[in-house]
C-alpha cells in the first residue's frame, strides 16, 4: 500500500466571523490558497486545528463538502469525524463518505477515559460502519487517554486502520514504538507526525509525513526538510527544520497549548484571509502577543 496523502496533510483552520458564525466563504478560499501553493499534499477537514470539538455535526458535514468542492480532485480529503460518542463518530463517517471524503480520521473517544479495550471496540465500530480507509488520532493531550503501541498493533490489523497521526511531541519515540507494534501485522502502516515541533526528529524514525497547522504559512518550507533528508543532505535539512522551528515555537507562548489563537493571526497577517479568532473558550491573541507574533513573521521573512 503506497501513502494516498504525501508527506504534508494540512488541517485547515475554521474561519469565523465576528459573531463565531462559520464562514464557509473564507473556508473555500483558504483551502484554495493552500492548495494554489502547493503546501499541501492533503487537505484535513475539521481536525483540532479546525476547532471540531467547538462545531457542530451539521457545521462538520457541511464544511467537508464545501472542502471537497474546492479540492475538486486536486488533492485527497479526509474527514475528521472523532465525536466524544461512538454513535455520533459512526453517524458523522458515514455522513463523511457520503459526501465524497477520501478517508476519515478518528480521533481517540475524549471525556470519558475509556479503557484501551473499549477504545479497540469504538474504532472496530466505526470501522466497520462504513467502506472508507481509517487513520487512527492520537493526542493525549486532549482526549485524557493515550493509545498504547499494543492498541494500535491489533486496530491494525483491522482492514481498513491504514495509519496513525500522533501527538510525537508527549512522547518522541512513540513512533517507534507503533512501528514495531505493527510490522508484523501491517508492514506498509502508515506513520504520520501530527506535531509541528516535531517534525525533523520523527522523520528518521519512519514518519512518512507530518500533518501539520504551520503548513498554512510554511509548507513550501515542510517540504524542503523533507527533500534535503531524503537526499542525504542531513545537515541542510536541519537547518532549513531550525529555521521553522521558531514559528511553531511561538505559537505556545504564553504558556498556549492550543495553537490555534496564534496561527490564526499569523494566516490573517501572511495570506491576508480573514478566519477571524477562535470560537470561545478559546481566546483571542493579548496586543503583546501580536506584537510578539509580528515580530516572529518578519524575522522567518514570511512578511
Amino acid at each position: 500500500m503506497a501513502n494516498p496523502f504525501g508527506r504534508i496533510l494540512l488541517p485547515l483552520v475554521t474561519p469565523f466571523d465576528q459573531h463565531e458564525e462559520v464562514d464557509y466563504a473564507k473556508y473555500k478560499e483558504l483551502a484554495e490558497y493552500v492548495i494554489a501553493k502547493n503546501f499541501c499534499d492533503t487537505l484535513i477537514v475539521t481536525g483540532t486545528t479546525g476547532e471540531f470539538n467547538t462545531l457542530t455535526i451539521d457545521e462538520r458535514a457541511k464544511l467537508l463538502e464545501t472542502a471537497v468542492k474546492a479540492a475538486a480532485g486536486r488533492v485527497p480529503v479526509i474527514a475528521g469525524v472523532g465525536c466524544a460518542s461512538t454513535r455520533e463518530t459512526i453517524a458523522l463517517a458515514q455522513k463523511a463518505e457520503r459526501l465524497g471524503a477520501t478517508s476519515v480520521m478518528v480521533v481517540a473517544p475524549y471525556y470519558c477515559k475509556p479503557t484501551q479495550e473499549a477504545v479497540y471496540e469504538h474504532f472496530r465500530l466505526v470501522h466497520d460502519a462504513t467502506n472508507l480507509p481509517i487513520l487512527l488520532y492520537n493526542i493525549p493531550i486532549f482526549t485524557g487517554i493515550n493509545m498504547e503501541p499494543a492498541l494500535v498493533g491489533k486496530l491494525a490489523a483491522l482492514p481498513r486502520v491504514i495509519g496513525i497521526k500522533d501527538e510525537a511531541g508527549l512522547n518522541p519515540v512513540q513512533i517507534t514504538d507503533y512501528y514495531f507494534a505493527t510490522k508484523a501485522v501491517k508492514p506498509d502502516f502508515l506513520l504520520f507526525n501530527g506535531d509541528d515541533l516535531m517534525l525533523m526528529p520523527t522523520i528518521p524514525q519512519g514518519a512518512v509525513g507530518i500533518v501539520s497547522g504551520g503548513a498554512h504559512l510554511v509548507g513550501d518550507r515542510i517540504r524542503k526538510v523533507f527533500e534535503l533528508y531524503e537526499a542525504g543532505k542531513n545537515t541542510e535539512a536541519m537547518e532549513a527544520y531550525r529555521d521553522i522551528f521558531r514559528l511553531f515555537r511561538g505559537f505556545g507562548v504564553n504558556g498556549r497549548i492550543h495553537p490555534n489563537p496564534m496561527l490564526r493571526a499569523a494566516i490573517e497577517v501572511v495570506t491576508g484571509i480573514k478566519v477571524g479568532a477562535p470560537r470561545r473558550p478559546l481566546d483571542p491573541i493579548t496586543d503583546a502577543e501580536r506584537k510578539f507574533l509580528m515580530n516572529l513573521l518578519k524575522e522567518l521573512k514570511l512578511i
